[in-house]
């Protein structure tokens, strides 16, 4: 053999060995949502002849949950949206895929909802109470030795259906992931990124790794960890040297450089990734891929917050956890298009509420630049009524939640979320819990709010004294729990874990939790509404932090902001509708947001807050009739608002039509943050409106209505902005257009079909529905339809929906391995419809 066929055969094995790497690297983490099988059953109790015979079980593929395939009924109960829970069991059959001398294999849950306990084998794994924290399983010493196929078995109790506020869901209803390892590995959550210092010429990257050796032999292996930026260039690379005795845990710290670092930021949220590698004897035995950004997040009290040096306000909504027609169970797609259009209208931060949500969500988070509050319990020690939240009573059985595990799980719920999510770049705040002060027995009138002759608590300034409070908490009842007590556990079990982040929670009652010795435990005070209490609690308190977790979304909160520096954040509830909190509301089965309905249509608090939350020109129209006014006191033309103190950019409820009778007294609004603006019918002035003279900053006429076009516009550095709507006739077609034109044939990947009625002049109908059908042709699955209302009770997994506003959603997701053109149409009686092509590939 010659010098250069050698040399080409060690440069051939080098690929090789690259190859291997690269593959093994790969193999760590496999999809286990697939071919899973499914059963809904009556008896609440534990099956005791685990595994169960399933050949005649529903086949699914996970995530799934099981009650929004369910019919809305009046006889459930609205906090969890009027659909119903029960027990599930899911089956997995697989074969064994390690070698169980030297490799390990762990099975991990981003969520199951909930009282899950779980089985390989027959054999017990565990159980998690709490539906909203990840857990995983050690599934290496109860796997099938012999070929045989093992069989994991999930059982869910969700029998107590209605134990939230809001809808939950049932099921599996996030991503199932397989994980195998050598027995020299990283854990699953088993890095830490941090960065401690960040210049423009470079930044340190503090890396913190775990390795545990699950084998017979104390080995030797070294540390290897590459940072790549988002072009996957390598920017940063070392190599630690270490040994580790068997049965051992050990961390590694490695602190690397990167150059020129590009920051995660709302507007550019670039990422890096670290490639950890653990190397022994040559090989690469197992790689951990982390990624992070490279950021700088600091509150300072009386500056409020900046990022990455420069003072940020956040414009931020609470959301919760379900996407409408897909229940709790939300493909990657459905959030990337709601959080997409939230980003359009100015928000640029999340609350969580009030509970941790998918692994995917906070991805995406990262990816599109949205800083997020995550936020962990809603109960602490003592239950909260579901029914009406402030009323203080013990539940009843199918009421009954969390806080029956509260004492035993918080801590490890807590610390799975904390692992779990803590290199996000987008997130950065914990919050502990949310209004959790209802729960304390007297402990609201710790306040004064509630003596005899006050009005209300709701944000009024209290009429007694700090002092005066501490001797009121002082005086109360002993009790088994103390608030304060509790929340400075919770606040040190996350300080265990990260110390990057603070640490706040959302108070309800916030002039007694500082009284009382709550807020002590939280860095930031995080207000629920009660704006009027800022300049009393920085009196008494002045060297605590202040600012908004909550909010009902008006001007003057949003004004409170921009003219005190310490109060740097706004979280409107809610900037998405979504199902339940709806006790005794039906046929409403959600609660009703400001900014996209439950299809995630944008709706007319979608424009009033663009206009606030970004700085570009933007005018906007909408309607509604005098009669259906929150806020008008007298109309001569103009419109006299009663209080715009309080006044919420949605109350308005206008929409975008110009459809009403002859003569009719119709209220139009035109949020905008242009000077003034200019309304016009029919070419006529009808007059200028500026928002100087608007105190919450939309322009308001009252006009009587005529057939035709009204027009909004307004001029900015010498160009001019119109916005009009016209009278429609009655709809003659179906418009159908889609999000997405291609699908990846991932089994995942989802497309937005959207049915629109137009007239003969193919302007929108919005005052005119019909029943329609969706006829989709090809291999997709069809998640189900909406039309966004919340007075909808139509089934979502169907093809058939009656629209709302003229408009109806239906949602497609790919098939696994199915590429195909997929055509789709809609009909209705009398109306013809555009076809859509999909390709999926």
């Amino acid at each position: 053999m010659n010098k250069q066929t050698v040399k080409r055969f060690w440069l051939l094995s080098a690929v090789l060995i690259l190859v291997c790497n690269i593959i093994n690297a790969q193999e760590r983490e496999h999809d286990f949502n697939f071919d899973w099988k499914f059963n809904l059953v009556k008896d609440t109790k534990l099956p005791t002849n685990v595994p169960l015979k399933d050949a005649d079980w529903r086949a699914i593929r996970l995530p799934h949950d099981w009650s929004v395939e369910a019919s809305f009924s009046k006889e459930l109960e609205g906090a969890t949206g009027y659909l119903p829970g029960g027990i599930g069991i899911y089956q997995k059959h697989f074969k064994t895929p390690i070698n169980v001398s030297n490799q390990k294999a762990f099975v991990l849950f981003d969520g199951v909802y909930n009282n899950a306990t779980f089985w390989l084998n027959g054999k017990l794994l565990g159980e998690n109470p709490y539906g909203y924290s990840p857990t995983y399983f050690d599934l290496t010493n109860k796997l099938k030795k012999d070929g045989s196929e093992n069989i994991l078995t999930v059982h869910v109790d969700h029998s107590r259906y209605a134990d939230g506020r809001w809808y939950t869901g049932s099921g599996i209803y996030r991503n199932v992931t397989l994980i195998t390892t050598d027995n020299l590995h990283i854990p699953i959550w088993g890095t830490y990124v941090t960065t401690p210092e960040i210049t423009s010429e470079k930044a340190t990257v503090k890396l913190e790794t775990k390795v545990v050796n699950e084998g017979k032999r104390r080995t030797k292996f070294s540390v290897v960890t590459k940072i790549y930026d988002e072009n996957n260039v390598l920017v940063a690379n070392q190599e630690n040297s270490s040994k580790l005795s068997s049965r051992k845990e050990t961390a590694i710290t490695q602190n690397l450089e990167v150059n020129n670092p590009k920051l995660w930021d709302i507007d550019s949220p670039n990422m890096y990734k670290a490639i950890t590698e653990i190397v022994s004897n040559g090989k690469v035995i197992d790689s951990y891929t982390t990624p992070f950004g490279i950021r700088t997040i600091k509150h300072i009290k009386d500056q409020g917050f900046f990022l990455n040096g420069k003072s940020t306000f956040v414009k931020g909504v609470c959301i919760h956890h379900d996407g409408g027609l897909v229940g709790a169970a939300v493909p990657k797609g459905v959030w990337r298009r709601r959080i997409q259009a939230l980003k359009d209208a100015g928000v640029n931060a999340i609350r969580t509420s009030h509970n941790p949500f998918s692994q995917e969500f906070y991805d995406l988070c990262d990816e599109m630049g949205v800083l997020v509050q995550s936020e962990i319990f809603d109960e602490f020690d003592n239950p909260k009524d579901k029914r009406w939240n402030m009323q203080e009573r013990e539940p009843d059985y199918i009421t009954t939640g969390y806080t029956e595990h509260f004492q035993k799980w918080a801590e490890s719920d807590l610390k799975r979320s904390i692992l779990r999510d803590r290199n996000h770049p987008s997130i950065f705040e914990w919050s502990i819990g949310n209004e959790i002060e209802w729960t304390y027995e007297h402990y609201r009138y710790v306040s004064g709010l509630w003596d005899p002759g006050a009005k209300s608590y709701w944000n009024r300034i209290p009429n007694i004294s700090a002092d005066e409070m501490k001797k009121r908490y002082q005086e109360l009842p002993d009790r088994k729990y103390k608030l304060a007590e509790t929340a400075k556990r919770l606040a040190g079990w996350v300080k265990e874990l990260d110390l990057t982040r603070p640490v706040t929670a959302n108070l309800i009652i916030p002039v007694a939790s500082l009284a009382s010795g709550y807020a002590d435990a939280l860095d930031i005070v995080g207000f629920s509404y009660q704006i009027n209490q800022y300049d009393w609690s920085k009196k008494y308190y002045p060297n605590m932090h202040f600012t908004g977790n909550e909010n009902a979304g008006t001007w003057e909160e949003w004004n409170s902001i921009i003219e005190d520096p310490m109060i740097y954040s706004m979280y409107m509830w809610t900037g998405i509708d979504y199902l339940g909190e709806a006790h005794n509301k039906w046929p409403q089965k959600g609660w009703d947001g400001d900014i996209l309905d439950f299809a995630g249509f944008k709706k007319e608090g979608w424009d009033h807050f663009k206009s606030i939350w970004v700085n570009k020109p933007h005018i906007s129209l909408g309607t509604y009739p005098v009669k259906d006014s929150l806020m008008v006191d007298e109309l001569s033309g103009k419109v006299k608002i009663k209080s715009a103190k309080f006044l919420k950019w949605n109350n308005s409820r206008a929409q975008k039509n110009w459809n009403y009778k002859k003569g009719e007294t119709i209220i139009v609004e035109v949020p905008s943050n242009l000077p003034k603006a200019e309304l016009l019918l029919n070419g006529k002035s009808l007059g200028w409106r500026t928002l100087s003279g608007s105190p919450d900053r939309i322009l308001r006429w009252a006009v009587p209505f005529q057939e035709g076009t009204l027009s909004a516009r307004a001029g900015f550095d010498g160009a001019e902005m119109e916005v009009t709507l016209t009278t429609t006739t009655e709809p003659v077609r179906i418009k159908l257009t889609t999000d997405k034109t291609v699908l990846t044939a991932d089994g995942y990947d989802v497309a937005h079909v959207i049915a629109q009625l137009v007239d003969k002049d193919g302007l929108n109908v919005t005052t005119e529905d019909v029943k329609l059908t969706f006829d989709v042709d090809g291999d997709v699955k069809v998640l189900g339809v909406d039309n966004g209302s919340k007075e909808s009770l139509q089934d979502y997994q169907t093809n058939q929906v009656v629209t709302s506003q003229g408009r109806a959603l239906l949602l497609i997701q790919s098939l696994k391995g199915k590429s195909d053109a997929v055509i789709v149409k809609a009909t209705a009686p009398k109306l013809k419809s555009n076809l859509v092509m999909i390709e999926a590939q």
